[in-house]
């Protein structure tokens, strides 16, 4: 069947907010005229255990949403910590299980974080993610393997998981975190980027075919944090690094000499900007949040790359059967 050529925008988000509006509503601007009320929002997040996903759940929380806080591995220690400050300020946060690799544990998570809401989910923060090292050749089958079922398969989970119940409520909101490098691309971080290019695409896809049903998807591209990712993506460097070949090693020297010893702890921004930024998102009308935000006091190179791909998209689908949707997502 035909996509219709005069569903506008507001339309197909039921008469939510003017388009003029939205033009001018920025996440900036709700920050600065209100403190954050996220009261009687549902937050799933996962990878919480460290991080933007950690920092987020006590953020949400602390505006008033009851948040279900994921993490694989339970019981683990990041888990009692996080659960003895919620009870210290009485915040509604509950843990739960979940590893995105994993179809069981993805479905039986949902399925409890969706009873603990009472329905449909608002929000789902897809933040559990890897990193690696060094060349893409001396990426074997088993880094290549969980970079991508973690970083690109295990968002996929997450969405088809929450999206049913979404979609029989016709609301719903998804942040895929992405990457500076989702735009841009820095050799010898493995297949980094990759898995993140991958994101940015099927986060676009998504936000485009979720417009009839009232669903957005937005995409932060952080640039880099002082997180614990950089520990993580160093035990796996070091890892893959020892199961490389000597003629690999010999092939690269220098990116090689580099692979487990890199080290973030020293960069100055707070990642609370993250979880910042994805609260003023989440307070803003639905109909008008952005597709893209790239977050970081310094530069951000992928802004420019986001600008036109916008455009781009907008001049090749714009007049075609799916324009209403593009336009929809970029208006």
């Amino acid at each position: 069947m035909p996509i219709p050529s005069d569903i506008d925008r507001r339309t197909l988000l039921g008469g939510v907010v003017a388009v003029t509006a939205a033009t001018s509503i920025s996440a900036s601007s709700v920050a600065q005229n209100a403190p954050l009320n996220l009261k009687g929002k549902s937050i799933l997040i996962t990878g919480s255990s460290s991080g933007f996903g950690y920092d987020g759940a006590l953020h949400y929380a602390r505006a008033g949403a009851k948040v279900i806080a994921s993490m694989r591995n339970l019981p683990r220690a990041e888990a009692d910590t996080l659960k003895a400050a919620a009870a210290k300020e009485k915040l509604d946060i509950t843990i739960i299980e979940i590893d995105v690799t994993s179809d069981e544990q993805v479905t039986k998570g949902v399925a409890e974080a969706e009873r603990l809401a009472g329905g449909a989910l608002d929000v789902l923060i897809n933040n559990a993610g890897v990193g690696y090292a060094g060349p893409i050749e001396l990426q074997d089958m088993e880094a290549t393997k969980l970079i991508f079922d973690t970083n690109v398969y295990g968002p996929h989970r997450m969405a088809r998981a929450v999206l049913p119940a979404m979609r029989k409520a016709k609301r719903g909101l998804i942040f895929n975190i992405s990457s500076q490098l989702g735009r841009v691309i820095v050799p010898s971080a493995g297949h980094y980027s990759p898995t993140k290019f991958a994101l940015e695409a099927m986060s676009e896809a998504m936000a485009y075919e979720l417009v009839p049903h009232n669903i957005e998807v937005c995409v932060i591209q952080p640039g880099g944090y002082p997180t614990k990712v950089w520990i993580n993506r160093n035990v796996l460097a070091k890892e893959l690094k020892d199961r490389i070949t000597e003629d690999q090693a010999a092939a690269y020297p220098a990116l090689v000499s580099r692979m487990g010893l890199e080290d973030g702890s020293g960069r100055s921004a707070d990642p609370m900007d993250v979880p910042r930024a994805i609260g003023e998102i989440i307070a803003m009308p639905a109909g008008t949040r952005p597709l893209r935000k790239a977050v970081h006091p310094g530069p951000k190179p992928q802004e420019a790359i986001n600008k036109v791909s916008a455009e781009t998209q907008v001049a090749m689908l714009g007049n075609s059967p799916f324009g209403p949707w593009v336009k929809a997502v970029y208006d």
